[in-house]
């Protein structure tokens, strides 16, 4: 029996989706979520979102962190940005990585900023999410 997985952001409802599963970027790393799961609310990393259906992987997202509701029935995530692996344009996000990699070398001392280092892993996400996209349309059967 399926879960709804609903992912909000300040401008839109970007899905609401049956899932039998749904791996989310918790702060104390990833977590999964099935139908019955206890109650829970728990902050977002940065990360990847994935929903699966049947044992399928139906749905990747990126998100940039947020807040999840964690429901027997339902999961309301509540994202301060959020990507589906469609909307992601790789171009974009790979000369993002490359940019913010260069802004952590050219870096002076020994810390590297919290800044950039954020904007790499937004980036290297982006990616990751894009690469399944690809990865789920190779592997789908031909009509």
């Amino acid at each position: 029996m399926p879960l709804l997985v609903e992912i909000v952001t300040p401008e839109r409802l970007l899905l609401s989706q049956q899932a039998d599963m749904v791996l989310l970027p918790g702060a104390a790393g990833q977590m999964g979520v099935m139908k019955g799961h206890v109650p829970l609310l728990t902050t977002l990393a940065a990360g990847e979102i994935v929903l699966t259906l049947n044992g399928e992987e139906i749905e990747a997202l990126a998100v940039g962190g947020g807040l999840a509701e964690v429901r027997p029935d339902k999961v309301t995530i509540l994202a301060d940005t959020a990507e589906r692996s469609e909307e992601i344009d790789e171009i974009r996000a790979e000369e993002a990585r490359q940019q913010a990699e260069q802004a952590l070398q050219a870096a002076d001392g020994p810390v590297p900023s919290p800044v950039h280092l954020a904007a790499l892993r937004r980036s290297q996400t982006r990616l990751r999410v894009a690469e399944r996209r690809k990865r789920r349309r190779s592997s789908s059967p031909v009509a």
